[in-house]
């Protein structure tokens, strides 16, 4: 809140139009969110146009209408909902970035295609790579990809802008992540976090027969071909706990659970338990574990 403070400060220094002249905020998701949070509270209502520098604020942070910083030890606790008026999505951006920051924003593409979009999915499948070497410069599909995860990720958003319903399916990778992204800060982004809590749950899907083996195979050593963690030590089951019991509270009383029903596609789940957490959470830290040997256990 002390950046929000610090935004609100310039904003009243330079007298800004309460109607005409919208805040322009350039960078990141945080500062967009930042920026987005400080303009829903100046005189209640203050226009402002999002310019997304990062992947992750192109496909992500930069689409839909929630503003929202941290709070104590939660992510995004205190927030508003609080559409800018105009969004640029300029990939030319992205030549700025570091590579861990481009797999950062890849995770959560790869989230709308597990989710959603399995010809995204194969897309990633076939370009992934190339797009992490390339700061996400590939002709054709860099625009191929950046196009169908804004768009899935739209297509999902628009017709439940303000959540009044809470079975949201891009809420999938982000039932643990926010509890585990925040304890491990700085260690992992927040990409990095999601492509974790994705892991578990592709493995929990597995279990449940909702993912067959090979295709639980692709997406983990698709996960690790675009440099982004399956694992993390903080996914034991003390804190996965903490983080479905905070996920619970924040979907009203109930898990409302993504989970990916083959590659593509979701369903939503009520009946996920501490047992079953722990398993996949022990056998994904000994798969994560082989793969650094090299053994390469199947899913």
């Amino acid at each position: 809140m002390d950046a929000v403070f610090q935004v609100a400060d310039r904003m009243d220094s330079f007298g800004i139009s309460r109607r005409g002249e919208p805040v322009i905020a350039i960078g990141g998701g945080v500062l967009t969110d930042v920026v987005g949070l400080a303009c829903s509270l100046y005189r209640r209502s203050t226009p402002f146009v999002r310019v997304p520098t990062t992947l992750i604020g192109l496909v992500d942070a930069g689409v839909g209408a929630k503003t929202g910083v941290n709070h104590g030890r939660h992510k995004n606790r205190l927030g508003t909902y609080h559409p800018a008026v105009d969004t640029l999505l300029d990939p030319a951006f992205l030549t700025t970035l570091e590579r861990r920051h481009i797999g950062n924003g890849l995770a959560e593409i790869l989230k709308v295609a597990l989710i959603k979009d399995a010809d995204l999915f194969a897309l990633l499948e076939r370009h992934g790579r190339d797009l992490l070497d390339s700061g996400f410069q590939s002709p054709g599909a860099g625009a191929a990809v950046l196009g169908r995860a804004v768009h899935g990720m739209l297509q999902e958003l628009q017709p439940n802008l303000w959540e009044h319903r809470l079975e949201r399916l891009m809420d999938y990778g982000h039932s643990f992540s926010p509890t585990v992204e925040m304890r491990a800060l700085p260690e992992l982004l927040h990409g990095e976090a999601v492509c974790v809590d994705m892991a578990l749950t592709t493995v929990v899907a597995r279990r449940r027969g909702l993912v067959g083996s090979g295709q639980a195979e692709r997406i983990l050593r698709l996960m690790r071909r675009l440099e982004l963690p399956v694992w993390h030590p903080l996914m034991e089951p003390v804190t996965l706990g903490e983080a479905l019991a905070d996920t619970v509270r924040h979907r009203d009383g109930r898990q409302r659970l993504p989970l990916p029903s083959g590659i593509g596609a979701g369903v939503f789940v009520d009946d996920l338990d501490a047992a079953e957490l722990a398993d996949a959470a022990g056998w994904l830290r000994a798969w994560s574990a082989d793969v650094v040997r090299g053994s390469g256990t199947r899913a």
